[in-house]
């Protein structure tokens, strides 16, 4: 009995070669297109289908040449025309270019750059099946264009391969680090030194210093004009990505580069700033993740360009041979032609993209020495280029009637998602959706938000279903055991029977359904989809953090000092502030793992906004609302990360998902004891968590075995709301937005290097941004020479 119907199993083997080669194309397409759009949006269905087809690119690659060659060995079957082989080894070539990947993605994660001796070896085993393939058929009429064909996959293939093994960390390491320093030559030296001794005459070792920062020249010169042009952010950022993408392998730096770094971005203002260091990370995605690198070197072009002729001449000789349709199949000879039409048009997509990255404008255009110099009509043109990928504000009015600009940089056009995502703890415990502060008003937006309204109704109507039928089930249960208690007969025959339909079951599809969360992680797919809310940038925000980080980048003139500031939790804010109720705020970041403060801060935070929302918003000042916003967003943007990213957060996230399950805990348990009637009523439940009296500390209370901080936040938000607006305007608002500053600054420093550049495949971070702007401030640990190098000089006295 043949499962395959024999018809389909004909078609099949007929087609398989083909429709392998035509999937293969596609998937090529697929990727050349696609594989950008993950830096600019941070769907999680954008990663999916780009790691299907990142997978299955290569695996249809190899398993066409393999059938390719196992179809050379066989003997042609009725009907088929004599020198169709010979033509189908023309695509064994393809396959290995195929192999090579589209310029706009090399390694889909940071990991698969440390595999480039597979993909090596793997180079070496797909080149000789090809030409296996190729001896197969001898002798061939079509060897011209293979030949030249086989040149070009083979330089396609190595591109990848060499941009997998520049990209990874060790090699990228090693090409950053500078020749050997010896120093002074010592044996001769003290040679010298003993000779001219023993000569009686008057000599000594002088060490001459490098000139301090105050006596040097500065290196690197901002134009004295108010804004920098288009190209100008371009050439800067190129010029620090030189210098600081040793952050990613943890390099040191000098104390040059701190004070040139430092004393360039003091000039700047905030929004050039974030547009530098946009372009920055975009320099660092290119260099691990695609070929931009190494085809903007003076080999990696030329290797193109004989790539593309070699294409180009292969397909003259196939077309210019006199095609006999009785020698090959004609859908054979259309494939033929579509691979290589295709491979023209991927060919030159990826030379538009290579003369239209910031890559291309850098190179060609690099930074002047004097930045007052005239520019050139070539600059004007860049400069023209360039105005498109220019960030664009909008200006938003908010609910407290407050205006704001927000960052909405059409999707092309953008260099990162331009988003702030947030979790919220109380609308997650009342599985209540967050509302956004700045709503756009877009028809996708309407649409996605419309659908995420109905899905979850959709899930509370089969939460309720299912709590219902639990209950229903649990009465039927009781009434049935009483019964089963006074009659055996019934216990063994109507009790047995619904223990294994209406109890056993249900309970075997319980487990089944725990095991497939615990592999998929559907439920936390389906909370982010319901309860993670979203906010784009705003200017105000990015000016926030901009101005503290440059404020304490004052006192950060020694290492010892930056690592004391970029390591604060909220304590240097405090005391900046000079209230006389710091020492109590000061209990709830001191004495409390950062893990725990996040945690107390945010609940405190979202407590007192609750407090103030609707009509009490109204009487606030323009400077006072800036600071409630401010703190809303970013006190969910931290909870968004210790939850929802804890890769980003594995060095600092301690017992956080602990004592965050604890804390969610008693608080149902709380709101469900109160009897709140709208379970989406986030005010009324803040207000009720307020209404507790905290005359004794939970901790006296409770104990340490619970690790749940909702009282304790309950107390905390007590204390900030006896902050009183002072003269130079530090109220609770401002209080908590220097918390919240330094609180993701911390987060940010004391994430891995390699975490960040992983972020940047999908849609980038906040935190990426702050983490860089950091190190241009000298707030980075990688920053530890203090002093120049000092040169023995040996002076002989007359």
């Amino acid at each position: 009995m043949q499962v395959i119907p024999p018809e389909i199993k004909k078609i099949l083997d007929k087609w398989n070669i083909r429709g392998l080669v035509i999937m293969s194309l596609l998937f090529q397409t697929f990727l050349i297109f696609l594989a950008p759009l993950r830096k600019r949006i941070s769907k999680k269905w954008v990663a999916a289908v780009l790691w299907t087809a990142y997978l299955l690119a290569d695996w249809t690659a190899n398993y066409a040449v393999s059938q390719i060659t196992k179809n050379q060995g066989k003997e042609p079957e009725p009907g088929d025309p004599p020198k169709n082989k010979k033509l189908l080894a023309l695509w064994a070539p393809f396959l290995l270019l195929h192999l090579g990947g589209p310029d706009t993605i090399t390694a889909l994660a940071l990991e698969d750059n440390a595999l480039w001796k597979r993909h090596l070896l793997s180079l070496v085993s797909q080149a000789l099946a090809g030409v296996y393939a190729v001896v197969q058929s001898m002798e061939n009429v079509l060897w011209p264009p293979i030949t030249l064909l086989f040149i070009t996959g083979t330089i396609k293939y190595v591109e990848r391969t060499r941009a997998l093994y520049s990209a990874s960390l060790d090699k990228f390491k090693d090409r950053m680090l500078k020749p050997a320093d010896t120093g002074p030559n010592y044996a001769k030296l003290m040679e010298e030194y003993d000779s001219r001794k023993k000569s009686n005459l008057p000599t000594e070792i002088f060490l001459t210093e490098e000139p301090g920062k105050h006596e040097r020249p500065p290196t690197l010169v901002k134009p004295d004009r108010e804004y920098l042009t288009n190209l100008e952010i371009v050439q800067y950022g190129y010029k620090f990505f030189e210098t600081f993408k040793g952050l990613v392998v943890d390099l040191i730096f000098s104390f040059r580069e701190r004070d040139e770094s430092r004393d360039f971005f003091k000039k700047l203002k905030p929004g050039e700033a974030l547009r530098i260091i946009e372009t920055e990370l975009g320099f660092l995605y290119e260099s691990m993740y695609t070929k931009t690198a190494i085809l903007h070197s003076k080999t990696g072009t030329l290797f193109r360009l004989i790539a593309f002729g070699t294409l180009l001449a292969s397909f003259f000789l196939f077309h210019r041979r006199p095609l006999k349709y009785d020698e090959f199949h004609g859908a054979d000879v259309v494939i033929t032609y579509v691979l290589f039409f295709v491979g023209f048009a991927l060919d030159f997509a990826s030379l538009v993209i290579f003369l239209l990255s910031d890559w291309t404008f850098a190179v060609l255009r690099p930074l002047k020495d004097d930045p007052e110099e005239e520019k050139s009509s070539i600059d004007s043109l860049f400069n023209w280029f360039l105005e498109f990928r220019k960030p664009q504000w909008k200006e938003h009015i908010c609910n407290g009637n407050q205006s704001h600009e927000v960052l909405t940089t059409g999707f092309f056009s953008r260099r990162w998602s331009g988003t702030i995502y947030g979790f919220n703890f109380i609308g997650f415990c009342l599985k209540a959706k967050v509302s956004r502060i700045h709503q756009k008003r877009s028809c996708n937006l309407f649409v996605w938000d419309s659908i995420v309204l109905v899905f979850d109704r959709v899930i509370r109507s089969i939460q309720m279903l299912v709590g219902s039928i639990k209950d229903v089930n649990r009465s039927i249960r009781s009434v049935l055991r009483q019964r089963s208690k006074k009659n055996k007969m019934f216990r063994y025959t109507v009790y047995a029977v619904y223990l294994v339909l209406f109890a056993g079951i249900p309970e075997v599809f319980a487990v089944l359904w725990g095991y497939i969360d615990r592999i998929f992680s559907v439920k936390s797919y389906l909370d982010e989809i319901r309860f993670i809310s979203r906010e784009p940038l705003t200017k105000n925000q990015w000016e926030f953090i901009f101005y503290e980080l440059k404020d304490k980048s004052e006192f950060a003139e020694k290492p010892e000092d930056a690592k004391k500031v970029s390591w604060a939790r909220g304590e240097w804010a405090l005391r900046d502030t000079k209230l006389v109720e710091v020492d109590r705020l000061m209990l709830y970041i001191e004495n409390v793992d950062y893990d725990q403060s996040l945690l107390l801060w945010h609940i405190a935070t979202e407590l007192c906004f609750q407090k103030e929302e609707g009509e009490e918003i109204k009487n606030l000042s323009s400077e006072s609302y800036d600071d409630r916003e401010f703190s809303k967003i970013i006190s969910d943007y931290m909870m968004y990360l210790l939850i929802m990213q804890p890769k980003l957060m594995s060095e600092v996230a301690g017992i956080g998902t602990i004592r965050f399950r604890d804390t969610k805990a008693e608080a149902e348990r709380f709101f469900k004891s109160r009897y709140i009637k709208d379970s989406r009523d986030m005010k009324g439940a803040s207000e009720t968590v307020l209404s507790v009296d905290n005359k004794i500390e939970p901790m006296l209370v409770k104990g340490d075995r619970s690790k749940s901080v909702l009282f304790d936040a309950s107390m905390l938000a007590k204390e900030l709301q006896k902050l009183k607006e002072s003269r130079n305007g530090d109220g609770k608002w401002r209080v908590l937005r220097k918390v919240w500053v330094e609180l993701l600054c911390y987060a940010a420093s004391h994430c891995k290097a390699t975490e960040h550049v992983a972020q940047l495949t999908r849609g980038g971070e906040l935190l990426n941004f702050v983490w860089l702007l950091m190190a241009h401030f000298g707030l980075a640990d990688q920053f530890q020479i203090n002093k120049g190098d000092a040169r023995a000089k040996l002076v002989v006295g007359k």
